[in-house]
């Protein structure tokens, strides 16, 4: 094992934190802003990059951290070090509503592959690079862009994702269809592909995009069922206009206007 190996629990159903246990000089890697509360002999440190070792010296340092810009990560990542005794414990929550989804990358491949704002905390020596897409339709047309997270090794790491996670868990050349926005993550084994939907009408009018995401088999695939950008879209229809002409569902506050002359 090349990994750190923690332990670990999940508290909460729709707001969710893990609070990680860490053994004497054992180290879990973060992202930035994850972090929530911890023991006091819990050593925090700022790093380049995921700590694991890939790069050596400044340049493989840099170059490590600088593969993270392309995801839209921070440049830095956080190392959380057990410097006492006994078991200490840090705990890391999910940034919106949704699952906490732990992941043994031992019983995985040794490899996942996410959507690049995934991914939440690892044990230290857990790789968190990037993966192109392959083909130019999946990368333009993908939904979640060019270029999504991977996470390698043999150790544990978690991600998070929005509303209800299903895993499916497909055989050779089983096919699922999915929307672009709704994968979470998949094994390196599962063929990802995007296709155009069928039917003028159906891509104009059907309100569901118009491409969805082709999972072929084997691998296992998490799906989420409320994205973030589908949530933050929502949000922002729902917001009051900055003017106050056309808000909605108060007539108090449409009186309140009309004596004071608006």
């Amino acid at each position: 094992m090349n990994n750190h190996e923690i332990d670990y629990k999940i508290y909460g159903d729709d707001m969710q934190f893990v609070e990680v246990e860490l053994d004497p000089q054992e180290t879990v890697v973060a992202e930035a802003g994850s972090f929530m509360m911890m023991d006091d002999n819990i050593h925090m440190e700022t790093i380049f990059g995921d700590g694991s070792g890939g790069g050596s010296g400044l340049m493989g340092k840099l170059f490590s951290a600088g593969k993270r810009v392309l995801t839209g990560e921070s440049l830095f990542m956080t190392t959380f070090t057990n410097q006492g005794q006994g078991k200490q414990r840090v705990s890391f929550a999910s940034p919106y509503p949704g699952k906490i989804i732990p992941m043994d990358l031992s019983q995985l491949e040794g490899k996942i592959i996410c959507q690049k704002d995934a991914f939440l905390a690892a044990a230290k020596g857990v790789q968190v690079g990037i993966e192109f897409q392959r083909k130019i339709g999946a990368g333009f047309f993908g939904g979640e862009g060019f270029i999504m997270q991977k996470l390698e090794g043999d150790g544990l790491a978690f991600v998070h994702a929005g509303g209800t996670i299903i895993k499916k868990d497909l055989l050779p050349g089983q096919t699922l269809r999915v929307d672009t926005g709704c994968l979470v993550a998949m094994t390196s084994s599962v063929n990802y592909d995007i296709q155009f939907v069928k039917g003028v009408k159906t891509a104009l009018f059907g309100g569901e995009g118009l491409f969805f995401a082709t999972l072929r088999g084997p691998g296992s695939v998490w799906i989420q069922s409320l994205p973030f950008s589908r949530l933050a879209s929502r949000v922002f229809a729902a917001a009051p206009s900055r003017g106050g002409a056309k808000d909605e569902g108060s007539i108090a506050k449409g009186l309140f206007d009309m004596f004071n002359g608006d």
